[in-house]
């Protein structure tokens, strides 16, 4: 059983999960407009993985026996200035996410929510993985600079990127 405070923030994660995914998606959107094509099909790719979190949460809090309540959200940024300034804003976010995270961790050990605490130690791993990627792609970007040959190389590995859902033993 979940206290009131692991509720509200399960439940408010919940939702920042979601802003994520419409960000991503928006990140899409401007990477396409860009011409970006490989990079538009990465931020893709990140839009479906964000929906799982979502997801997750949501079929979490409802197994504990609490409804996951969906709230309104301010709209996402949807404007980026270059190729690096979208993976700049990406690792932003994600340090973002991963410190919520860690709150939420913080909260289930403090609530002695044990259950909790196992269910958020794959997003705990999660982060590791996604500050780690965009990390990479940046450094990727900072040496190619204005190459326009090298950002085309990295667009093209970017498309590469597929979709591929979490197994059920990693729920």
């Amino acid at each position: 059983m979940l206290s009131k405070k692991m509720y509200t923030a399960l439940n408010k994660h919940l939702n920042t999960e979601l802003f994520s995914a419409h960000l991503y998606l928006n990140m899409s959107s401007c990477a396409n407009d860009m011409g970006l094509k490989g990079t538009a099909n990465w931020f893709m790719v990140q839009y479906q993985e964000e929906m799982v979190h979502f997801m997750k949460f949501y079929t979490y809090l409802n197994s504990q026996g609490e409804p996951a309540l969906v709230e309104a959200m301010a709209a996402p940024a949807s404007t980026f200035t270059s190729f690096l300034d979208l993976f700049e804003q990406t690792l932003k976010h994600e340090q973002y996410i991963t410190s919520c995270i860690n709150n939420l961790a913080d909260l289930a050990i403090k609530e002695k929510d044990h259950a909790s605490g196992i269910f958020l130690q794959w997003f705990i791993t999660e982060q590791i993985e996604e500050e780690e990627n965009d990390r990479e792609i940046i450094g990727k970007l900072k040496l190619i600079g204005d190459n326009g040959q090298g950002l085309l190389m990295l667009d093209n590995e970017l498309a590469a990127r597929v979709f591929t859902p979490p197994s059920a033993t990693a729920a």
